[in-house]
């Protein structure tokens, strides 16, 4: 009966039938359907199988998974029930030995006390779990007790409160299972009690337990354990104990004196803790490795100062820089957290653990780079960059040059992530990469770094510009650069501030690295480049990349960002950087300052410090911003000031700025306000004078930059308030105040608006109370134009304000200094006088003035100035006056000086030459006075005192000789020629002159008319122009020249090479000779001349009629003249042919008194009529030409018929009635009015018609003569004055 009764129960515990003694009641709704009274009995029962009881508990554990509700609803109402399950589970919990039961029993123990929710069940647990604690004689069996307790502790949030308030006897048999040498059994309880140190009630109540009786128990444990299991759970309880600053103040032993700290035995015996940790780090386990390093950093993170030498002195960062070649993330994000809490001990660098990481941490960056985890990334570079910043410069961290190479590669390949708070910690990173000591192992990687910063600044350069914003960029930056505050950065605009201000913080580096190497030899050259090669990895450079990068990109970007939001943080950084960049490449310091300051960055650095700098806001700004306005604006000083101030002046300068700029916060306006105060009278305050003059500085300093930024009308009003102040107040301010104020004054002037007489009386003032007025003389045209604008200045200080003007050193313009146009010091200064010049002629007389009392040096740089002022200014008529200075110089420098000195006097050919351009004002002939008279007597005196190679001396005066006989009347024209043909020693000269002639040889190369050249030239004019006037006044004549007339025929015929200009000359004395048959009073011309020679008799009769001329010598010269004008076809030079054909007709004219006949054969040769067609181009007016129509004359006069007929008269005609002859050249028109009156009087056969047309054609000429407006006749052809007149008649 019992047994069929049982047989029941337990089918229907297994849910095979329906219960039919306890009814549908205790059936659950699942299915197979279970009876839980069944199921209740069924492990009550003793007798029942172990595995009929775990089928029962897997069915009661489904139940209580899936269907928790109905199972409360049946055990909750019944107490008695739930208290005898429990009991029977915990009976058999301590019972059965089979593990899979016992984990099954746990389960469902823990589900019904949490589902039922009462925690009078759960002390039931904890009352039967003490007591079967308490019985044991051995803790063998307390392993399901302790899991159980661990469960209800995962399970239940107030198990750890009620278990330390209620039942604490508990705590001592945790002990207990501590000591049991079974790790399964001190693995459960090490789980316990990080449950119950989870507690805040825990962390109370067991810190005394703690203390006193588990440390030391527990730390062996940990340091002992073998099984992963217990090792977890030790690890587990550590993380929860190290929560505590309490706790990890009782595990690290803190009640060490001082002097233990520092003994690494002390520490490594009292301190377990860092060696247990390291013992896990040398696991290959990365789960123990990631768990161990996030206990060390638990421990960290409450005082890296005070526990940070204990894991140094164990080595720990050795193991930890180990662990970073792993794979997982976990272990490298928890080894890098560690190792950035243990940068912040001093320990950590000093004993090198940084030296030995630092190659595992650049490959740990380089492997993480290939990783999808921007965090990682980010905390890998925030522990890169504090190693950098923080390693002492004494311990090299970068040990092997290759590393330090990887480590740019590294740092680029960050910077070019495209994440942009990657980035952001990528370029702080190269910030603190940037420091010599980190770089200083030969050879310096200058090409890398160069790529690495223009990558990080062309990040920058591609950012969209942040959206304005009301509040000040500042807010942004008013956070350190903690790594909280860079995790906070989530908005982009930040986001990009922070990568500006880093990326400026790099090239600042860059620019202190660059100005650090200087000093080091081994820095500046690659030492191991080959020889006979240049190597581009240089500091020079580097330097020069610098410069070059921050103009490209550095300055754009920073104007870009600016243009929405202005920092202060970043432009105290960026300030910073341009102040640095001043002493990186000296030699470009100058350049580099003027177009800083030319690109307006005064006005943008006093803004700066007016909107943020006021009320003593922003030190770091206001202190940046004043140093790099101080050195700019003594750069500034000493690229304007050149040699004239000394150091003193520039030393003076530099205080002022140093203590004044700092209090210089004011707006614009505000500062122009106080140029106009006037300080309290004895007042010991020189604040307002100190902010003025900084002003007036900064001011001077931009306008001669060009950079007006304040309006020249209220500037020239402020600043002649300043100077009255002053003034009236008996203030003089330093000499570099005045120089700016008064060039202010000057650059500010305008054409309307002109200073009152109270103004000018105060600056005469100031102005006379000066030892000299060199210590406020600024060399600019604008301050010339100001003093010699006002009367009252010019007339008292004109004289030396000029004087200062030629004296200066350098008259080049900054500017041209740096293009290196090769353009003379003294042009430059003459462009810039001239228009002075031009609108106030009074100041040639102290011009002239100073060449009389200056140095040699200043007058001829006056000199030049007057000479170019001639050049370019045909319009003023100022010869007179000109003249008789001229003359009163000259009679001074020739009685002053001996033949010797003139000649080392570079000052003496410019006056001549002067003297000679205002000489070329007179337009037309005029009459000479006696001025001019004694003019041409000291110029003749110094001719006779040169010699022949003196060329700069005798080329202006023989062009003045020249011109004094050509462009007057005929009475001073034979007054002029006495004058000269009186002068023994010119004429000497003049023969010497000639003579070099004959040495004459041709260039290797074709060069322009040489000095040497274009004394021949003039030298021969001269003469000729004197045969001719000696003639025809019949003056009598003191000295003869004799000259070879082979060697000057010789000049004519074989012309190698020579300037045509000298062939001109020599045939204008080959045209005097012939004119006058060689019967000269002046020039003896034979075939000997010197003294005591036998002339040759002519070989024959002919020879004799054209004596001195040979019959082959005149054939040679017609060919030799005709291939010169088939020359002048090629080359179209109208006075050569002008020349040439004059030339040809002297020597047929000589030839037809000398000998008919061959004058006649001369002029009828055929080969005239091919030349002449060789010379006709082709034109509609190809006949209208000089020589053709002068040719076809002299053809004409002696009746050629073969060479020119009918038919080439008829064209000529024909063309000149087609023609204006109002627009023919006068030239032309001559030599065509020549012709027609030829064919006139030579009765040539013409039709009546032809007849009508020239008579026509003479009357329209005259006419048009007679009209026609005279043009100059003296030309200058290079250095030769030629006389047009003298060529072409």
């Amino acid at each position: 009966m019992r047994r069929a009764r049982r047989q029941a129960v337990m089918a229907a515990a297994a849910g095979e039938i329906p219960c039919g003694e306890h009814g549908a009641r205790w059936a659950l709704p699942q299915h197979p359907s279970l009876c839980l009274a069944c199921a209740v009995e069924t492990l009550s029962d003793g007798s029942a199988s172990l595995v009929r009881r775990k089928h029962a508990l897997c069915r009661l554990r489904d139940a209580l998974a899936r269907q928790a509700l109905p199972v409360v609803q049946l055990l909750a109402p019944d107490e008695r029930l739930c208290r005898h399950l429990i009991g029977t589970l915990l009976g058999l919990l301590h019972t059965v030995e089979d593990s899979s039961a016992l984990d099954l029993f746990v389960e469902v123990l823990v589900r019904l006390v949490v589902e039922l929710k009462s925690e009078q069940y759960l002390c039931c647990i904890l009352d039967e779990s003490q007591k079967e604690l308490c019985k044991a004689t051995t803790m063998r069996g307390s392993l399901p007790t302790f899991t159980l307790l661990g469960k209800l502790a995962d399970a239940i949030l107030r198990f750890a409160d009620i278990l330390l308030v209620e039942h604490s006897n508990l705590v001592d048999h945790l002990l207990m299972g501590l000591t049991y040498p079974n790790e399964a059994i001190k693995a459960a309880v090490c789980y316990l009690y990080g449950k119950l140190y989870s507690s805040p009630v825990g962390i109370e109540r067991l810190s005394a337990h703690f203390q006193e009786r588990l440390c030391g128990l527990f730390l062996n444990t940990l340091g002992h354990a073998q099984t992963k299991e217990l090792q977890v759970n030790c690890l587990g309880l550590l993380k929860e104990l190290l929560k505590c600053d309490h706790f990890v103040s009782i595990l690290m032993n803190d009640s060490k004196t001082g002097e233990e700290s520092e003994n690494p035995d002390f520490l490594e015996r009292e301190n377990p803790l860092p060696l247990v940790l390291k013992k896990l780090l040398l696991t290959r386990d990365e789960m123990l490795q990631a768990a161990s390093s996030h206990c060390v950093a638990a421990v960290l993170v409450h005082s890296p100062s005070r526990y940070a030498p204990a894991f140094i002195h164990a080595d720990v960062p050795e193991f930890l820089f180990e662990c970073l070649s792993c794979n997982s993330e976990i272990l490298i994000w928890s080894v890098y957290c560690c190792l950035l809490l243990l940068t912040e001990e001093h320990l950590f660098f000093s004993k090198c653990h940084t030296v030995y990481g630092i190659e595992s941490l650049v490959r740990s960056l380089q492997d993480v780079l290939q990783l999808n985890n921007v965090e990682l990334h980010k905390q890998g570079l925030q522990l890169f960059t504090e190693i950098l910043k923080r390693q002492p410069v004494e311990i090299k961290l970068f040990t092997n040059r290759g590393v330090c190479i990887e480590a740019i590669d590294v740092l680029m390949e960050m910077v070019n992530c495209p994440v942009l708070e990657v980035v952001v910690e990528a370029v702080r990173a190269v910030a603190a990469f940037l420091r010599k000591d980190h770089l200083s192992s030969p050879p310096v990687p200058y090409e890398e770094l160069q790529k690495l910063l223009e990558a990080a600044l062309k990040r920058c350069a591609e950012l969209s510009p942040p959206q304005s914003s009301k509040r000040h960029a500042d807010d942004l930056f008013s956070v350190s650069q903690s790594h909280s505050a860079n995790r906070n950065l989530s908005r982009v605009p930040q986001r990009q501030g922070w990568l500006l201000l880093n990326t400026l913080e790099s090239f600042r580096n860059a620019c202190r690295l660059a100005v650090e190497f200087q000093s080091d030899f081994m820095a500046q050259e690659n030492a191991f480049t080959a020889p006979n090669s240049e190597s581009k990895d240089t500091l020079n450079n580097f330097s020069e990349f610098l410069l070059r990068i921050c103009d490209s990109l550095c300055i754009p970007v920073v104007t870009k960002y600016l243009e929405r939001a202005v920092s202060p943080s970043i432009m105290e950084v960026f300030l910073s950087a341009l102040n640095t960049l001043f002493t990186v490449v000296p030699n470009m310091r100058k350049k580099f300052s003027k177009k800083l300051a030319s690109s307006s960055f005064i006005r943008l650095t006093l803004e700066l410090k007016a909107r943020f700098c006021s009320l003593q806001s922003n030190p770091a700004l206001n202190q940046a911003c004043s140093s790099f306005l101080c050195s700019l604006c003594l750069s500034l000083y000493s690229a304007t000031v050149k040699e004239r101030t000394s150091s003193q002046e520039e030393q003076e300068i530099s205080e002022l700025l140093q203590k004044g700029l700092p209090q210089l916060n004011y707006t614009i306006a505000e500062s122009l306000l106080l140029l106009a105060e006037t300080p309290e009278p004895f007042s010991l305050d020189q604040s307002l004078c100190s902010h003025q003059h900084c002003f007036i500085l900064l001011l001077y300093f931009a306008y001669t930059v060009g950079d007006r930024f304040v309006p020249d009308a209220e500037l020239f009003l402020a600043i002649r308030n300043f100077l009255l102040s002053a003034q009236d107040h008996g203030d003089c301010p330093p000499p570099y105040i005045l120089r700016a104020a008064l060039y202010l004054l000057a650059a500010c002037q305008d054409k309307d608006k002109a200073l009152d007489m109270r103004s000018l009386c105060a600056i005469r003032r100031i102005l006379d109370n000066l030892p000299d007025l060199s210590l406020v003389y600024v060399h600019c045209p604008l301050l010339l134009k100001f003093f010699l604008h006002y009367p009252e200045l010019m007339g008292r200080f004109g004289r030396q304000v000029l004087q200062l003007w030629f004296s200066w050193g350098d008259c080049k313009q900054p500017e041209t200094e740096e293009a290196g146009f090769g353009v003379s010091d003294q042009l430059n200064s003459v462009n810039l006088v001239l228009p002075i010049l031009k609108s106030n002629s009074s100041i040639l007389l102290i011009l002239l003035d100073l060449v009389c009392s200056s140095s040699v040096e200043v007058a001829w740089k006056v000199l030049m100035t007057l000479r170019t002022f001639l050049e370019r200014n045909e319009d003023v008529l100022v010869c007179d006056l000109l003249r008789s200075q001229f003359l009163q110089i000259l009679q001074q420098l020739l009685v002053e000086s001996s033949s010797a000195s003139l000649q080392a006097n570079r000052n003496l050919p410019v006056l001549l030459t002067l003297l000679f351009l205002v000489q070329l004002r007179s337009k037309g002939v005029r009459e000479l006075d006696s001025t001019d008279f004694k003019l041409l007597h000291q110029v003749s005196n110094l001719c006779g005192k040169c010699r022949p190679t003196d060329t700069d001396l005798l080329q202006p005066s023989l062009n003045f000789l020249y011109w004094s006989l050509h462009q007057t009347t005929p009475c001073s024209q034979q007054r002029a020629v006495a004058v000269l043909l009186s002068d023994v020693p010119l004429l000497e000269l003049l023969q010497k002159i000639l003579e070099r002639t004959w040495l004459w040889s041709p260039p290797s190369e074709p060069t322009y008319l040489s000095s040497e050249d274009a004394l021949l030239c003039s030298g021969w004019l001269l003469v000729a122009s004197l045969l001719l006037y000696q003639h025809r006044y019949n003056t009598e004549v003191h000295q003869t020249l004799s000259l070879d007339l082979t060697e000057v025929l010789n000049a004519v015929i074989f012309r190698k090479k020579k300037p045509i200009l000298l062939l001109v000359s020599i045939m204008q004395f080959l045209r005097a000779v012939l004119q006058q048959n060689f019967s000269s009073l002046l020039v003896i011309v034979g075939h000997n001349t010197a003294p005591g020679a036998t002339q040759p008799q002519p070989s024959s009769l002919q020879d004799a009629a054209l004596h001195p001329l040979a019959t082959h010598q005149v054939f040679s010269l017609v060919v030799s003249l005709q291939n010169l004008l088939v020359h002048v076809q090629l080359q179209k030079d109208l006075l050569l042919s002008q020349a040439v054909v004059a030339c040809l007709e002297t020597l047929v004219e000589y030839l037809y008194v000398k000998n008919q006949d061959v004058a006649l054969h001369v002029a009828s040769q055929p080969w005239h009529r091919f030349l002449l067609f060789t010379l006709l181009d082709g034109s509609q007016k190809s006949f209208l030409q000089p020589e053709v129509l002068r040719l076809m004359t002299l053809f004409l006069r002696y009746q050629s018929s073969n060479v020119i007929s009918q038919k080439e008269i008829s064209q000529v005609l024909q063309q000149a009635t087609e023609v204006n002859l109002a627009e023919l050249p006068e030239a032309t028109a001559r030599a065509f009015h020549l012709f027609l009156c030829q064919i006139q009087s030579s009765h040539c056969q013409v039709e009546p018609v032809q007849s009508g047309t020239i008579q026509n054609l003479l009357e329209r000429l005259v006419g048009q003569r007679t009209s026609s407006v005279k043009r100059q006749d003296i030309v200058c052809l290079g250095s030769v004055a030629v006389s047009l007149s003298h060529i072409g008649d």
